[in-house]
């Protein structure tokens, strides 16, 4: 058994193929891809000119594979105008996550847009975050509607600058019917009670400041994400949304919110409608929870790492060849010393 398991053809074969996995490995770590400024680009797609339309808005997908995919399938499906991928967009920064998203985002037929979350900025990922999509927050209008996209995802709070810029946008925005505020990190955590902190801007001054801002704005909705889940409600006088279904791990609650979706926003001369568009989800019991979850990440690492964990299983076996050979050979050197 152990011949046929460690054949010098099987060697030969392995070797070729240990040699062309770290190619490729090379190649994936030098190469990054070409974009640029995701975010422009993905904005001269949209017809800004039009008063009444649809979009969705999702995050939290963190890489993950089947279960973004089928979101995105499903939102090329739908009759919107484009999409607003609201942050964690990669399980950590590194070149290769983001690498794998693009391919993923590949697949839209829909004009994206990106905010920047937590997760993307982890591992030098704010520098890649930039490369690729452009500036960490921007603000474009679509018809007599008017959004800005924050960059929250230091959890803490909106540095001086962005604040200003802030307070500038909030006012341009009053010409308009309708202003809606994209934010990945949300000011209050809905599950905790009164300001607790919780999954939310960890600077409790902060929060507030944003929030009466939000409201002498009347602000029309803020999204948010980060909770793994669907919660809406109201904060001061400004509605909020939180999307965090769009494929990572989820939370469990007690409203039913736990669930993977996307928001499809309507805005018509009328008003604006949201619908909360559901899709496959594991069952609510903590076993197969647990089990989806394990392989969520199990899958999603194994597609972005696929070539480096062939590289470290062929370098293991080359190791157990190299041993088995060396321990085969030992009983002849013995016996040559024993004859001698």
């Amino acid at each position: 058994m152990k011949k046929v398991i460690f054949n010098k053809y099987i060697f030969v074969i392995l070797l070729v193929v240990l040699i062309f996995s770290i190619a490729v490995k090379i190649h994936s770590s030098l190469s990054f891809p070409e974009i640029g400024n995701w975010n422009y680009d993905h904005l001269r797609m949209i017809d800004q000119s039009q008063n009444e339309f649809s979009f969705a808005v999702f995050g939290d997908n963190k890489n993950a594979a089947k279960d973004f995919d089928t979101l995105i399938d499903r939102v090329n499906q739908d009759n919107v105008s484009f999409a607003i991928a609201d942050g964690d967009l990669v399980y950590d920064g590194d070149k290769e996550k983001y690498a794998f998203f693009i391919k993923q985002m590949n697949r839209f037929e829909k004009p994206c847009l990106t905010a920047v979350g937590n997760h993307d900025i982890k591992k030098g990922g704010r520098a890649n975050y930039y490369d690729l999509f452009g500036p960490f927050y921007y603000s474009f209008t679509v018809g007599e509607s008017y959004f800005i996209v924050l960059d929250d995802a230091d959890e803490h709070n909106l540095d001086p600058f962005q604040m200003d810029w802030l307070e500038g946008e909030l006012k341009k925005s009053r010409q308009y019917k309708y202003r809606f505020v994209i934010m990945h990190v949300p000011l209050y955590d809905p599950r905790e009670s009164g300001e607790a902190l919780g999954h939310a801007i960890q600077d409790p001054a902060a929060a507030r400041e944003l929030n009466s801002l939000f409201n002498r704005s009347q602000v029309t909705m803020i999204f948010a994400s980060h909770i793994h889940r669907y919660m809406t409600g109201t904060w001061g006088a400004t509605p909020f949304i939180i999307t965090g279904g769009a494929g990572a791990e989820l939370y469990s609650g007690d409203s039913g919110g736990e669930c993977h979706h996307y928001i499809k926003v309507d805005v018509t001369g009328d008003g604006v409608t949201f619908e909360v568009v559901k899709l496959p989800t594991p069952g609510s019991g903590w076993l197969e929870r647990l089990a989806h979850d394990a392989w969520l990440y199990i899958y999603s690492y194994t597609s972005t790492h696929f070539w480096a964990i062939v590289t470290v299983l062929v370098l293991a076996y080359l190791a157990l060849f190299f041993f088995y050979a060396r321990k085969k050979s030992r009983p002849e050197e013995e016996l040559a010393d024993v004859d001698q």
